[in-house]
């Protein structure tokens, strides 16, 4: 997951658990309802306008200021410093 701080200057926050490797801590509760409203509506126009489509997105990047955003299908989304990652579990968390 990452993160911008108030200088704007973005960091990756690992959670240390087991020495020989760190992995990203999960701060899905921390995510704006309204981001994720928005991502939401970005994944469900997407499916809508492609019902077809048979790659699975991993998530959808999100610009915090102005909602607008793209589904994600790589491996590991590159972020710009405004922008933030809604993993695909959390959009589909209610929609079922």
């Amino acid at each position: 997951m990452v993160y911008t701080s108030p200088q704007g200057i973005s960091r990756r926050i690992l959670d240390v658990g087991s020495p020989d490797r760190a992995e990203p801590m999960d701060f899905s509760a921390l995510l704006d309802p309204a981001l994720l409203q928005a991502a939401r509506h970005i994944y469900r126009t997407y499916y809508e306008v492609h019902p077809d489509q048979i790659h699975r997105p991993i998530g959808v990047a999100l610009d915090r200021f102005t909602y607008r955003g793209q589904l994600i299908f790589g491996k590991q989304p590159i972020l710009l410093p405004q922008e933030c990652f809604v993993p695909l579990n959390q959009i589909e968390s209610d929609l079922h």
